[in-house]
This record gives C-alpha cells, sequence and structure tokens, in this order.
C-alpha cells in the first residue's frame, strides 16, 4: 500500500546579491490511517516512548494526531523554542522532535548530550531553505557595521553567524534595545517580519528577502471581503504574513500569541491567518468559539501551500513509529558540528539573558488594536 503522497514545493530563494530565484523540492505526505490503524500506531508509539526513555514534542503545526499524542504521553505541543527547552530539561534521553528541521536542531543547540530524533529528516521551511548558510555568510560580510539578528527558523549554522536570535514578543524589544544603542540591524529571513519590525521600532534594517510560503499566499482584499461578511469576527494575524494583510488584523502574533488572543478576546468568531494547523488547538482550547481560515491564494493545486506548510504534514504516525523503532541506529538522529552547535547557542543565550533582565519571556505575547506583539513560528 502505498503510504505517502509526494507533491512539488516551490520557495523564494534569495541571495547576498538581491537576486532571487524560485527553487522546487518535493514533499512526501502521509497518508492517513484509518481509525483501527490509528489506534494501533499510537499503542505502538506510547509503549516505545516509554521503553526508550524519549519524549515527544511537537509544533502547533503538525497533525493533530501527534498534538494529542504528545500530550497524552507528557510531552508539549508549543513553539520551536519552548520545544527545545522543555527537552532540555525533561529526564528524557531521547527527544521526538515533530515539526521541521531547524526545531530538530535547536533541540540539539540546547541538548547537546542527548538524541535528538525526527520523523521526518527531509521536513524542512522555506525560510530556513531559502537563507543557506554561505550565501548568508556572504550577506553579512558585505554589512560588517551591522548587528546580525536572525528569527527562530534559520538553521544552526545560520544562528551561528548571528548576534542575536529572537522569538515571540522579544523580538520588538530587543530591536528597540539595539536601536537606544545606536545599532545599525541586519535582519534574515523573513522580509515580512523584518519589515514589521523596523515599521514598529523604526530601526535601521537592511534585510534578507525570505519568505513563508503559507503566510506570504494570504490576500487582503479576499480577507477584507471575509470580515464583511463575519463583522463579529476578530482577525488573528501571524507577522509573517504581507504587511497589507497584517493591517487588517484585530491582533498579530506568533503561535502562542494567536492563542492567546483567541482567549482572552470577547468574539464569537475568529479569522485566523496562520497554517491552519492551529485550528485544531484554537478550536480545542476554545470550544465555544467559532474559528475561520484565512483566504490564501489559489485553490487546491493552484496554490502553493493552502495555509498548510507541506513540511510540517510529512509528519505522521508511522514516521513517528519507525523512527522509534530504530533508536540507537542513527535513523533520522541530528547532528551538528560542535564548533558550530556552541556558536548557535551564543545568540539565543543572549536573547534569553536580556529576557531574563526585562522581567518577559521569550514565549509568545500578543498586543491587540493594532499594538502587536510578535513570535516564532
Amino acid at each position: 500500500m502505498n503510504t505517502t503522497h509526494r507533491i512539488a514545493v516551490e520557495y523564494e530563494k534569495p541571495s547576498s546579491f538581491n537576486v532571487c530565484s524560485t527553487e522546487q523540492v518535493w514533499a512526501n505526505i502521509p497518508a492517513e490511517p484509518n481509525q483501527q490503524e490509528r489506534e494501533e500506531l499510537k499503542t505502538q508509539i506510547k509503549a516505545l516512548l516509554i521503553e526508550k526513555n524519549a519524549v515527544l514534542v511537537s509544533h502547533y503545526y503538525v497533525h493533530p494526531d501527534l498534538q494529542d499524542l504528545a500530550e497524552e504521553t507528557g510531552g508539549l505541543v508549543s513553539d520551536s523554542l519552548e520545544m527545545a527547552r522543555f527537552g532540555r530539561d525533561h529526564a528524557a534521553q531521547t527527544l521526538v522532535v515533530a515539526g521541521v528541521r531547524f526545531m530538530g536542531e535547536s533541540a540539539k543547540i540546547l541538548s547537546p548530550e542527548k538524541h535528538v530524533l525526527v520523523p521526518e529528516m527531509d521536513a524542512n521551511c522555506s525560510l530556513d531553505l531559502g537563507c543557506p548558510a554561505d550565501e548568508f555568510s556572504k550577506f553579512c560580510d558585505e554589512h560588517p557595521d551591522r548587528t546580525v539578528v536572525v528569527y527562530a527558523n534559520t538553521s544552526a549554522a545560520v544562528k551561528a553567524r548571528a548576534d542575536w536570535m529572537v522569538t515571540s514578543s522579544i523580538a520588538l524589544k530587543i530591536v528597540a534595545h539595539l536601536k537606544a544603542e545606536g545599532k545599525k540591524i541586519l535582519w534574515a529571513p523573513d522580509r515580512h517580519l523584518g519589515n514589521y519590525i523596523q515599521r514598529e521600532t523604526g530601526a535601521d534594517m537592511v534585510m534578507w528577502q525570505g519568505a513563508c510560503i503559507v503566510h506570504d499566499e494570504f490576500k487582503t482584499l479576499e480577507l477584507a471581503e471575509l470580515k464583511k461578511q463575519h463583522p463579529l469576527a476578530k482577525v488573528l494575524v501571524h507577522p509573517e504574513s504581507p504587511e497589507s494583510v497584517v493591517q487588517l488584523a484585530d491582533a498579530v502574533g506568533s503561535t502562542s500569541a494567536i492563542l492567546k488572543a483567541a482567549r482572552d478576546f470577547d468574539a464569537p468568531e475568529f479569522i485566523v491567518a496562520t497554517d491552519n494547523g492551529m485550528m485544531h488547538k484554537l478550536r480545542q482550547q476554545n470550544p465555544n468559539k467559532i474559528f475561520i481560515e484565512a483566504p490564501t491564494a489559489g485553490n487546491s493545486a493552484t496554490c502553493k501551500s493552502c495555509a498548510h506548510c507541506p513540511w510540517m504534514a510529512m509528519n505522521g504516525l508511522r514516521n513517528t513509529l519507525e523512527v522509534l523503532q530504530k533508536i540507537g541506529t542513527g535513523y533520522n538522529e541530528i547532528h551538528i558540528d560542535e564548533g558550530i552547535r556552541a556558536r548557535a547557542k551564543l545568540p539565543i543565550d543572549r536573547m534569553l539573558d536580556f529576557a531574563a533582565s526585562v522581567g518577559v519571556t521569550a514565549k509568545g505575547a500578543v498586543d491587540s488594536g493594532q499594538t502587536k506583539g510578535i513570535g516564532p513560528a
């Protein structure tokens, strides 16, 4: 039986010379198990997590089966940094990271002594793929007078080239702090998020021109029309979306921040402009509220993502079971050169130290009413 569906995925690949090409990779999407298979797979995974002293951490965008399974087994569903921090502090010696590759790398950066496994090694991120370390390093060399600030959605090698890594609501505070110190910023990789930070802080920033294939597809006119059809709805937008979409938002924030806004707003309906994998947790936490997907470019075969990351979709119960069955063989295990790992940890530690000094967390926060917090994917 064919258990995967292979699709082509296009993403933007900028260069240090402001030239942007379109590249194509393949994503293998697992077939949905039937209910009996689903229960059998979950039972086997639960047993192996105990037997192998492993813990499952899942991102908000992966399949609901993996989100539920992580929480049922004492793991975590969260954003990339919280996944990595949870894994670092957990007693398990093996971390299974259901998400995309940079999330596995983030976990390994914080937990070098642990085995970090991913269900699918080819599950990537368009922001990460579109910002290769060698090209990014050239870009940095062209701007030696700038402080390098990178978003969490980057490889360990790109983080190793940075002065700061930022996530969540701390991004605005850090860039404002650097501006107050007279620093000029080099930002990577997402141009929409970078432009948002620049507008909010007024900082002097040059930017890598990457984009998330999911958030880049949300459409302004269609969203405005949907708002008219649902006048009581609040619009929740991830800041990797285009500026025109952000301007229609009642709240802008990370995955964690969007969850908080949905809980805090006294509204019956919400239009959500982020990966539709978030709908599971939003509906789970707010059973009496209605959540509507924001419109994207194209439909079905004519859209790049249809509001769901194809790489996140590569995570499933079958490949999660397989990676657990092959523990000890090196299968789908994340390895990072120790020099790169140690250097990549520095900008993360700098962010965490800053957050502690100003009394905030690096996890998602949100401001509403066109004052907005940002955060990790």
